[in-house]
């Protein structure tokens, strides 16, 4: 009997759902987006899942329901609340696909998740090179030659302890994942790095309805993750996290029959070592810091947190803001929502007297770096900590391009490497205005002439 394809083994998950779920309403009721998508808190929260389930079963169900789907920002307090076993997130995930077929044709949906495909690809291949060279590119397995890459490891060719899976747009800010690097030699652990676009999670083909391009985009890249000692995949994007672990490795087993690796959040990795990380954290950052939250993948900010009280001189403060959400950018579809959190937790930074606001996550230091302009306190990765502490530093290339505000100035800062990579100056001033100025859904508080917000009409992002 040959095994069932990708669509049919999520099928086969769906039908599962709707089996278990009993409507009770405890993961409505928990969640913490439903004021600001302008629905009932926890009113009649039976009728809204019930209708989540009416539209996993037809394409379609009542307003408040597809509402609720459509506004998930992936906080993922639904999980903890279920008692039956199913996970909610992956729920609204797959009612959204749902709704997304209903309204379109196999071609359409195939032909928009080729087109956000390609404008993520071209948008980390061009603000990676504007800020790395050759040899940079290929240690996080990205090779010079444009659209192209390959594993890169520090193993000598023997079968590596982990692989560290960059995701795709960590590299628009490579400086993060060349720590991440780093730290891993400092540890002696033997590791593969993959990502960018030729290891596709599949997420953006999955928002598009085309799931079974997605399924195969995604069991191509678990097939060449599958490939350490330990079984351990390292992930750094929890986009891709979520993606991998609720929506294709589950599926994939289901055709399968097998378990392909684990995947560990690489915060979590990296607490799960601090017996071993704390000797390497040698020098003292003396810095009043406040940590920017997310709490979509569970347990990294509490080992975000204990690794930073880790690092000799550092104060955490903590601002009382909300966390919500898988990152800043799972808000995009509550973009005024997202400012007033985003604007909140500026100001209680500044009322706080803290010296920096840490971001663990890419997207996030991506949305708030430029603030560092105008408020009295850094912006900073929270790898930059741990380095710092250890003596490892790479330059913040985004932070430094994105506070100029400037296209043209940004493109002639970077003209040696367009020139290095072959890129063409225009093509990389669309990209930089695009998927760089573009992205502040905050205004900076001395905007001279504010580019289009992106995410308030969508974006191709993966992250």
């Amino acid at each position: 009997m040959s095994a069932p394809s990708f669509d049919a083994a999520l099928t086969e998950r769906i039908e599962h759902i709707l089996d278990a779920c009993t409507a009770c309403g405890k993961c409505y009721e928990v969640c913490p987006i439903t004021d600001a998508a302008g629905i009932p808190a926890a009113d009649d929260s039976a009728t809204i899942v019930s209708g989540v389930l009416d539209i996993l079963r037809s394409g379609d169900g009542p307003e408040n329901s597809r509402k609720w789907a459509s506004s998930c920002a992936l906080s993922g307090e639904c999980i903890k609340a279920c008692d039956y076993g199913i996970n909610p997130r992956f729920m609204l995930a797959m009612a959204r696909s749902t709704m997304v077929k209903a309204k379109s044709e196999p071609p359409r949906m195939r032909q928009q998740g080729v087109r956000d495909f390609r404008a993520l690809n071209n948008d980390v291949t061009v603000l990676s090179r504007m800020q790395l060279t050759g040899d940079m590119l290929e240690r996080l397995g990205q090779r010079a030659t444009r659209h192209t890459a390959s594993p890169a490891d520090n193993t000598g060719g023997e079968i590596p302890d982990f692989v560290f899976y960059t995701g795709c747009n960590v590299l628009k800010t490579p400086h993060i994942a060349l720590l991440c690097l780093d730290v891993l030699d400092a540890l002696g652990a033997s590791y593969r790095v993959m990502g960018g676009p030729t290891h596709c999670c599949g997420v953006l083909q999955l928002r598009a309805g085309d799931t079974e391009t997605s399924g195969r985009f995604a069991a191509s890249t678990l097939d060449k993750l599958s490939q350490s000692k330990s079984g351990q995949v390292l992930s750094w994007c929890p986009s891709c996290h979520v993606q991998f672990t609720e929506v294709t490795a589950p599926t994939i087993e289901r055709m399968r029959g097998a378990k392909a690796f684990e995947m560990t959040p690489f915060m979590r990795f990296l607490n799960g070592r601090i017996d071993d990380l704390r000797p390497l954290l040698r020098h003292r950052v003396d810095m009043r810091i406040a940590l920017h939250r997310h709490p979509g993948v569970a347990g990294v900010v509490e080992a975000a947190e204990a690794i930073l009280r880790s690092v000799p001189g550092i104060e955490l403060v903590d601002l009382g803001q909300p966390a919500v959400g898988l990152m800043s950018n799972a808000l995009r579809v509550l973009p005024d929502y997202k400012r007033k959190l985003q604007l909140a937790e500026l100001e209680a930074a500044r009322d706080a007297g803290v010296d920096a606001l840490v971001a663990v996550y890419h997207a996030d230091h991506r949305e708030l770096c430029a603030h560092e302009r105008d408020w009295p306190f850094q912006i900073i990765n929270i790898m930059e900590i741990v380095g710092a502490s250890m003596g490892l530093r790479h330059e913040d290339h985004y932070k430094r391009l994105k506070i100029l505000q400037d296209a043209d100035a940004i493109v002639t800062d970077c003209a040696d490497l367009l020139a290095e990579h072959g890129l063409d100056a225009a093509a990389a001033r669309d990209v930089v205005m695009s998927a760089m100025l573009a992205e502040q859904p905050l205004p900076l508080l001395r905007e001279r002439a504010q580019p289009p917000v992106r995410d308030a009409g969508g974006t191709a992002s993966a992250d």
